[in-house]
């Protein structure tokens, strides 16, 4: 079977043989408007089905001309299924003397990576525990009475207030945590019961909507800490990161005093990632994309709140508890999910093989009771972004596999207490405004 000529390429009609194509081909379809994936070395023109695609356009466009096959069996956990959707986007595979994998990647770790997945399977970690589930659900409801009660039973006095404001702030960060692992599909088996979970979780109970979050996360997992991919690092011009630090700097940028930002991160990072941008984004999302469901559900939980304490602060009050339950919720999202990712590498697309590009974007922080609940797990962030729709309270089981599997092959699993991987937030936004302002003055 030879090579083909790729223009005016369909579909090919179930039976017919497969044409054959070449990586140096394949490369050339990674634009706006032409975009081909391998996935188990078959070669799939996604062109029109990228807006179609439910986790979004620029999640599957990300993967563009690259073999897809991990990041394909990481996000889906029903591969059958998603299989059927695949099949009519089918066009060719790779030709038998092609390489399944493009690039200078290492064949025996990916080889080895999904052996150790396999064996993942085998030992039913990606099965959940209901009972664990439950009980994170009921607890995060427990925290609302309760905060309610406090005010209720105590009056709207200044420590009632402040005790209540802290309650909803940690029932907010673990909503966070569990319309998360629904997101990822790791909570019930069927996909329809995770979203309509997490739609009521993200929105009866926070206010945002479930669409715009996995619009942006499911990002972030796929292309981990790559500038213009990963939304969570695309940051600039307001704070710099990684390579942009030695961009700018050549460019002779200068919006911000980037030398200090890990000063002025302190005043407008944590306060106001959630009550600002997160609130402005996720609105804009919900209209632009006609989001209405999403809209009626973000309606809900305000006038839930607003109906719960109203009697007792009127609305200026209400307003003032609503902004500080924010910008504490605020301060726990911030320092808990960058803790594992702004201190590790940052930059531009390096074409890694999916176990490389997960472990240079990632770090775990050391496991205990208070780790795992106040960081929802994400302690693990290594395992969990190996292995995004595993069930949380498997990642210290399969943590010892991951581990051997990393040193078996020179790469660095990086474990560091809580209070070091906070303060390597600062240090690494230090050192990005110290290389920034190196290459300003010397260029």
């Amino acid at each position: 079977m030879g090579d083909v000529e790729e223009p005016g390429r369909s579909p090919q009609p179930r039976g017919a043989p497969l044409p054959t194509f070449r990586w140096k081909q394949i490369r050339s379809h990674d634009l706006p408007g032409d975009k081909w994936l391998v996935v188990e070395r078959r070669v799939y023109d996604i062109s029109r089905w990228t807006q179609r695609h439910p986790g979004g356009s620029r999640l599957i466009g990300h993967h563009g001309a690259e073999d897809a096959t991990d990041a394909f069996r990481a996000f889906h956990s029903d591969l059958g299924f998603v299989r059927k959707f695949l099949q009519p986007l089918l066009i060719g595979e790779l030709a038998p003397d092609e390489p399944s994998l493009d690039g200078p990647q290492n064949a025996q770790l990916v080889e080895d990576f999904r052996a150790l997945r396999q064996a993942a399977e085998d030992m039913k970690l990606f099965e959940a525990n209901p009972a664990f589930f439950a009980l994170l659900l009921g607890h995060i409801l427990a925290m609302e009475v309760l905060a309610w009660l406090l005010v209720y039973l105590l009056g709207p006095g200044w420590v009632p207030s402040a005790l209540a404001a802290l309650i909803l702030a940690l029932s907010q960060a673990q909503s966070w945590c569990l319309q998360h692992d629904l997101g990822h599909a790791s909570v019930f088996r069927k996909s329809r019961w995770n979203h309509l979970a997490q739609q009521f979780v993200m929105g009866q109970l926070k206010g945002f909507s479930a669409h715009w979050w996995n619009f942006r996360h499911f990002q972030h997992h796929a292309k981990p800490n790559i500038v213009h991919k990963d939304p969570d690092v695309t940051v600039a011009p307001v704070f710099l990161l990684g390579e942009s630090s030695v961009e700018y700097g050549k460019k002779k940028r200068r919006y911000l005093p980037y030398n200090h930002q890990h000063l002025y991160f302190l005043l407008i990072g944590p306060p106001l990632l959630t009550l600002v941008n997160f609130e402005v984004e996720n609105l804009a999302y919900m209209l632009v994309c006609m989001r209405w469901m999403d809209l009626l559900w973000a309606a809900s939980f305000y006038f839930r709140f607003f109906l719960s304490y109203a009697p007792f602060y009127g609305v200026p009050g209400v307003l003032f508890l609503f902004v500080a339950v924010r910008v504490l919720e605020s301060h726990w999202f911030v320092w808990i999910t960058q803790m594992n990712h702004i201190p590790k590498e940052i930059g531009r697309e390096k074409h890694r093989d999916w176990a490389s590009s997960q472990l240079a974007a990632t770090c775990n922080v050391e496991q205990s009771f208070f780790n795992d609940w106040f960081s929802g797990h994400l302690n693990f962030q290594i395992e969990h972004h190996l292995f995004p729709t595993m069930p949380r309270h498997n990642y210290r089981r399969v943590a010892p596999l991951v581990r051997a599997l990393c040193t078996k092959h020179g790469l660095n699993y990086e474990v560091k207490p809580i209070l070091t991987a906070l303060g390597d937030i600062i240090r690494s936004l230090k050192k990005s405004g110290d290389v920034w302002l190196e290459a300003y003055l010397h260029q």
